[in-house]
């Protein structure tokens, strides 16, 4: 560990000792969810029905024609968010983000189709980072001519990043931008509460067993009939599992990411009645 890094992150936890408890206690659970999965004795796809035909079920899920007309808005809008960054002088891609990664192509390519088609009001999402998925859902937003997000985001414990943080939104996309600063586990049930109801959730905070399962739960009972919770790294923990075999979705499965490394998963929120 460098030096100046090492002391950036102590004055950030003495400024903030919560969340310096809340980041020690996130490698604990990271430590706990290395040994669930090491205990497994199926693979990792098997168990998060991990399907390469994802698209059509997605489609499918949200009663939507398939081949998707909006793949062609999707390239565009991918293509420029990453030649944007690229001309920032962000490296883009894979742990680009202190040994964090942006966006998932596929995953966000699910997420654009949902915001293309449903046509949401509401959209939460947890994590910014670069602000990828965040710039996509935006311009999704604005494409509708409505709708609005929210992000609940604890900054990077090096101050450093901080400058980083959503540089992929473009200053006229951020209109329809709520960033609520700190820990999920801190904002979101206040927030969720004065939301009322959501139409799609993404989460890529931090990637933790119990993270996922607290955010799930803090958000599905507020999610519409036909709305779509987005997981993403769901391989790394058992959270995304344990609650779609809790709460038995209208639909869901798990897909690739394009770059090979890790895995991203879709719930289905179904009529009431069921």
């Amino acid at each position: 560990m460098r030096v100046d890094f090492a002391v950036r992150a102590s004055q950030t936890v003495l400024r903030h000792p919560w969340q310096g408890i809340q980041r020690v206690g996130a490698r604990l659970d990271t430590r706990r969810d290395r040994r669930e999965l090491a205990s497994l004795a199926v693979p990792r796809s098997d168990l998060y029905q991990v399907s390469d035909d994802w698209e059509r079920r997605l489609h499918q899920a949200i009663g939507v024609a398939w081949p998707c007309a909006e793949a062609e808005a999707f390239a565009e809008a991918w293509d420029a968010a990453v030649s944007d960054l690229t001309n920032a002088g962000m490296r883009v891609g894979l742990a680009s983000y202190r040994g964090w990664n942006d966006g998932d192509k596929g995953e966000c390519q699910a997420i654009w189709c949902v915001v293309a088609h449903m046509r949401p009001t509401t959209v939460l999402e947890t994590g910014v980072a670069h602000g990828v998925t965040t710039r996509l859902i935006l311009q999704g937003l604005e494409r509708n001519g409505r709708g609005r997000l929210w992000s609940v985001d604890l900054p990077a414990v090096d101050p450093a990043l901080h400058p980083e943080i959503g540089i992929a939104v473009p200053r006229e996309s951020r209109v329809r931008w709520t960033y609520v600063e700190g820990t999920s586990r801190d904002r979101l049930p206040r927030l969720v509460k004065d939301l009322g109801q959501i139409d799609l959730f993404v989460h890529d905070s931090l990637h933790t067993g119990r993270n996922v399962c607290f955010e799930l739960d803090t958000v599905w009972p507020a999610l519409r009939p036909g709305a779509v919770a987005v997981v993403d790294d769901i391989d790394r923990n058992l959270g995304f599992s344990t609650f779609t075999h809790r709460t038995e979705p209208y639909e869901w499965f798990g897909a690739r990411h394009v770059t090979g490394h890790g895995l991203w998963g879709v719930a289905v929120m179904g009529p009431r009645t069921r």
